[in-house]
């Protein structure tokens, strides 16, 4: 451009295109530099000017980095980095309204009155700053620009009900950490910039933003000096901040630069509050949407005459007043205040004795503290590097790369990386100093290595804390409508676009646990809209299953392996149960109807198989009469009744019902009537799930371990129990159905009322120790009497042999053949004997061998080796006795005294040692072989003998009728 220099103010809101009209404008002219007021901001421009020019001749340079290419034409800085006397052909100041800034507004102050381009000058901000610049800068022109689209107001909203694409303001780093840990939960993530990060990390935090990574930028104030992002909406969590003295409240052209980020280009913005920030009144959002602000009136001013003869002058020169009505004097700035710090040293003040010492000191006190600790000790720290530098001519390297190693480690967590930041720009800002290290080309590529690290170690802490990359992925893509790839391992681990969402169990999905409130809902239904296709290819696997990989457990549920898929639920009967399965809705109805009818089938056929006596009973058409219902009432009962609840009902049926049930494996046992085959392990198992369906149980009772012929019983199990998992509660313990029959058999020969002892048969059988057996008869309904005598030495082989042969009873397999003469009623005293029987024992009594030595006594062969007897050896012993009474309450048998012992025909009290029964070998005496035939006269006839009638086998006497018959 030709001719005079041009001096404008382009004036107007944000989102008005000033900052890229100032870079056109710049990049028509041959040299150039803009002044930008952070050094993010300054990096952003540098990047996109580089991307126009290329970087041959763009330089770069801020108060800790520095790219100067040989042959540079532009130069991006920030404001306080600006080189003077540089002739450039343009000039631009950017945010210029921040003169009136506190802290930095002298620097803006400086760089308004003194800055000019040779053919151009430029001054960007807000309208607040139409008069100072008229007053200070003549023949300034002045150009309006509005924005280009609407700001709007939308009040208070919920941090969890702020729309997408929002940015949300805090004052203070914690408050900001507090605000992207909370949108993390609720929101999948959100990206962190703050003014104290490096470039590096905060292009990489804004590229998670600008990518669509995160919906969410969590910011402080930084965001209003001239970042371009897409931001939809701005919500201030606060509307005070502390402005290094004090908490202030922030003003309406303050707000305005913050709020104005929202809305690029043409699309429209808004802005709001959240959190304990209290809505903005009518008229300050007014303000703010109408850009009508108060204007300012008062620079902040310091002189750039500065006095170098000594300390005190200039620090005189720096406290200078200002002239005219437009400026006013700065307050204190870190730089002053070091000064000022430094002065009182008297090792500073003797090395400060000329003017390019107190120059060398002032352009030390310029490094700014950037730790933040404390004024006294960012003076010391000046104060070393001084003297460094005034007495050394330069930094030692040893000890700058002590410094640099104390601080070059990436552990740590987000705050300590941040503090080893801060330090390392302090020693980016020293090597950037020209002189004052001895290799600057080293040192500056060492602090821009060392920050390098530290700030991709501070952005990855920043997006493993505040960032759930995995929920963020999915609702990017749900949003964006596109379909997501989701894959299932053979552990069911599921991945939906490569990120671990959980586990698919059977067909339901269980997101991961690390997942909480929003976050897991989003997951989920990310997830099941993934698994969409995998639910129908399970399914038509899980379909084609052969039945041994599915199972049922004992609370009914359905497995698949070990995924648990439905569960049972009571049907019409209890043979006929439904299915309820476990299936997510977003499976759809296909799935759950395919895997309903896959578990219907394998539940039919396993009843079928393990049941298939019982349906063929049901099935059984050529059942009629008493003999159809009976098998009703065993179809109902899974197979197993108690005796005693249908004595009347098998008392009514006559023998060729009796056959035909038994055709289909029913048993008639003393105390249950039962099918063997349903009392097995598996059948057991299933019967006891579905009387517990019927039962409408909420916790189902488990099957017994099987092989076991007795078991605890359980005190609280349902009433019941103890029937369907096929034993029958005895005292302490429950003895199983058939073994029970087996040890009936074996008492049907015994003499019940007389007295017997338990057989090594018996405690064979049961497993049990005599003590236990005693329970168990007692809880049988017999009496059992415990007694102690002397231990009788083992007899001869050949009287062993003779004692030990067994009465032949008949087989386990044998059915009972009642007579007539014998009654059903007679089943609930199952050795019960009249008294009629008493002769015939008179007889076997007198029958019997002579009666053995006592005990203990030597034979005559051994007499005179036994000159002191041995102390006879004692052993308890029970005798058992049925102990149910008749009607009217005695019990049928010989009746007790008091002490219990029993008085009758051949019996005689019972002492120590002395077995009820009064024999010498301390046994019971009772009868052998059963039923004894009847005494009496023979009679004859000459007509035909009758036929008699079969034997029932069910008839508890069914062994001693046999036995009479066999007899005659």
């Amino acid at each position: 451009m030709t001719g005079s220099s041009r001096i404008a103010a382009v004036l107007g809101p944000t989102n008005t295109g000033k900052t890229h009209y100032a870079i056109d404008r710049m990049l028509g002219y041959r040299t150039g530099v803009i002044g930008l007021p952070l050094r993010l901001l300054a990096r952003e421009v540098y990047d996109r000017i580089v991307a126009i020019r290329g970087p041959s001749i763009v330089a770069l340079v801020t108060g800790e980095e520095r790219i100067v290419p040989p042959r540079t034409q532009y130069w991006v800085c920030t404001v306080e980095a600006m080189p003077d006397g540089m002739g450039a052909d343009f000039v631009a100041i950017d945010e210029i309204q921040l003169c009136a800034d506190p802290e930095r507004g002298h620097v803006f102050t400086d760089r308004l009155l003194r800055a000019r381009g040779t053919h151009e000058t430029l001054f960007l901000g807000s309208d607040t700053m139409r008069g100072p610049i008229s007053a200070l800068v003549p023949h300034v022109e002045f150009l309006r620009r509005d924005r280009m689209s609407q700001l709007v107001y939308t009040g208070s909203k919920k941090i969890s009900r702020m729309p997408a694409r929002s940015a949300i303001v805090g004052f203070s780093v914690d408050n900001v950490y507090a605000i992207a840990e909370l949108i993390r939960r609720q929101k999948g993530g959100a990206a962190v910039v703050m003014g104290a990060l490096s470039p590096r990390t905060r292009n990489a935090q804004v590229a998670l933003y600008q990518n669509g990574e995160v919906d969410y930028l969590v910011s402080t104030d930084a965001i209003g000096m001239g970042l371009n992002l897409d931001i939809d909406h701005v919500a201030f969590s606060s509307t005070s901040k502390f402005d290094g003295r004090r908490m202030r409240p922030l003003a309406a052209n303050e707000l305005a630069q913050i709020a104005g980020r929202a809305g690029r280009g043409m699309s429209d913005g808004t802005f709001g509050v959240t959190g304990e920030a209290r809505p903005m009144d009518d008229g300050l959002a007014e303000a703010i949407m109408e850009h009508r602000f108060t204007p300012l009136k008062k620079l902040n001013w310091r002189s750039n005459a500065l006095q170098f003869g000594s300390i005190e002058a200039l620090i005189g020169s720096l406290e200078a007043a200002p002239t005219g009505d437009h400026l006013t004097k700065a307050r204190e700035a870190d730089d002053l205040r070091a000064l000022k710090l430094l002065s009182r040293e008297t090792n500073v003040m003797a090395r400060a004795s000329d003017g390019t010492s107190v120059r060398l000191l002032w352009d030390v006190c310029r490094i700014p503290d950037f730790r933040g600790i404390s004024a006294g000790e960012h003076s010391n720290l000046l104060g070393i590097i001084y003297d460094h530098l005034h007495q050394r001519g330069g930094i030692p390297d040893d000890w700058m790369a002590r410094q640099i190693k104390q601080i070059d480690r990436k552990d740590g967590d987000i705050d300590t990386l941040s503090k080893r930041l801060a330090f390392i720009r302090t020693w980016t800002y020293v090597a950037q100093r020209n002189g004052w290290v001895r290799d600057e080309s080293h040192w500056r590529n060492e602090t821009r290595a060392v920050e390098d690290r530290l700030s991709d170690a501070l952005h990855e802490r920043l997006t493993q804390r505040f960032v759930d990359r995995r929920t963020s992925v999915l609702l990017r893509r749900l949003k964006q409508k596109e379909a997501l790839l989701a894959e299932v391992n053979d552990k069911g681990e599921v991945t939906v676009e490569g990120e671990f969402v959980g586990r698919l169990e059977g067909f339901r999905f269980s997101p991961d646990k690390s997942a909480q409130g929003a976050e897991a809902k989003a997951l989920k239904s990310a997830s099941l809209q993934a698994l969409a296709p995998q639910f129908h290819l399970r399914a038509d696997r899980f379909y084609n299953a052969p039945d041994t990989e599915i199972d049922f457990t004992e609370q009914g549920g359905l497995m698949w392996g070990e995924h648990a898929v439905g569960k049972l639920v009571a049907g019409p009967d209890a043979l006929k149960p439904q299915i309820d399965v476990f299936v997510d809705e977003a499976a759809g109805e296909d799935v759950a109807q395919k895997v309903e009818r896959r578990l219907q089938h394998f539940i039919s056929r396993k009843i079928a198989a393990l049941f298939e006596p019982l349906q063929n009973l049901e099935k059984d058409e050529a059942l009629t009469g008493l003999a159809r219902g009976f098998a009703f009432r065993m179809v109902e009962a899974l197979g197993v009744l108690p005796r005693a609840d249908i004595a009347q009902e098998v008392k009514d049926l006559d023998q060729d019902a009796r056959a035909a049930l038994r055709k289909h494996g029913i048993r008639f046992g003393q105390f249950t009537i039962f099918m063997p085959l349903l009392l097995k392990p598996a059948p057991t198992r299933l019967r006891l799930v579905l009387w517990s369906l019927v039962q409408g149980l909420d916790i189902f009772p488990e099957s017994p371990p099987p092989g076991l012929v007795t078991v605890p019983s359980v005190a609280d199990g349902p009433k019941g129990y103890d029937t369907m998992s096929g034993y029958r509660v005895a005292g302490e313990r429950a003895i199983r159905i058939d073994m029970l029959e087996r040890l009936a058999d074996m008492l049907r020969t015994e003499d019940s009322r007389g007295g017997f002892e338990a057989k090594p048969d018996m405690l064979s059988i049961t497993g049990m120790t005599l003590e236990q057996f005693a329970d168990l008869m007692q809880g049988l309904g017999y009496r059992a009497e415990k007694g102690e005598r002397e231990k009788v030495k083992a007899a001869p082989v050949e009287a062993k042999a003779a004692e030990a042969a067994p009465v032949e009873a008949a087989p386990e397999s044998t059915e009972q053949t009642a007579a007539d003469a014998t009654s059903e009623a007679d089943a609930a005293a199952p050795a019960d004997i009249p008294a009629e029987t008493a002769p015939v024992e008179a007889e076997a009594a007198e029958a019997a061998p002579a009666e053995p030595k006592a005990p203990g006594e030597p034979s005559v062969e051994n007499q005179t080796e036994a000159a002191e007897p041995a102390e006879p050896e004692i052993e308890v012993f029970y005798t058992f006795t049925w102990g149910r009474t008749r009607q009217g309450g005695n019990p049928r048998g010989q009746r007790r005294d008091a002490a219990g012992a029993g008085k009758g025909a051949g019996n005689k009290p019972q002492g120590k040692g002395r077995p009820r029964g009064g024999k010498p070998d301390g046994k019971p005496q009772g009868r052998k072989g059963g039923r004894p035939q009847q005494q009496g006269a023979k009679t004859f006839s000459s007509r035909p003998p009758k036929k008699e009638k079969a034997i029932d086998p069910d008839n508890p006497f069914a062994a001693a009728l046999m036995g009479l018959k066999d007899s005659k």
